[in-house]
């Protein structure tokens, strides 16, 4: 567990290496696991996720921001155009892109919409993506265990909810 008393600064400096020094025991605990997902498996991950975040302040890290950007679906680019009185096009034309997978993200990272204080200034209409970030709290959670799999290099909650998880599961 990467805890919080050294700083969030040298979280983030430590959280790549720590990822991949257990990224090989962590992916083939993800294989394992969606062979056969305990029956309890969401209600842990709700619970372990509530957990986290009790102690986990976002506005200290804001990492997910700084170095990866959201998908956007369509009604994220209506809500979020509709918020800056555009039209959807020309929200795309200046703030996105189509990407490898023929998905709308950020033309541009860390996120246009971050500000120096690590506040969202679109949080109530963010995309959904950033709202569900990172994820580990989501139903069914070994259907996106390769997603996770690159969140725990981004997110120190999500490093510490996957360790405690393996944890709590190998027992």
């Amino acid at each position: 567990m990467i805890t919080f008393e050294i700083g969030m600064d040298e979280i983030l400096k430590q959280l790549p290496q720590c990822a991949k020094d257990t990224h090989n025991e962590t992916k083939k605990f993800f294989n394992t696991l969606k062979k056969k997902p305990p029956k309890h498996l969401d209600v842990l991950m709700q619970e372990l996720h509530d957990d986290e975040f009790e102690r986990t302040d976002c506005l200290t890290c804001a990492n997910c921001c700084k170095t990866t950007g959201p998908l956007f679906t369509d009604k994220d680019v209506a809500r979020i155009a509709k918020h800056f009185r555009m039209k959807e096009q020309k929200f795309i034309e200046t703030y996105l892109r189509v990407d490898e997978d023929n998905d709308f993200v950020l033309q541009q990272v860390p996120c246009t919409f971050l500000g120096a204080d690590n506040y969202c200034s679109i949080y109530d209409v963010r995309p959904k993506a950033c709202g569900e970030f990172p994820h580990t709290n989501r139903k069914k959670f070994q259907q996106i265990t390769d997603l996770t799999l690159q969140n725990v290099a981004i997110c120190p909650a999500a490093y510490n909810i996957v360790e405690e998880m393996k944890k709590r599961l190998k027992k």
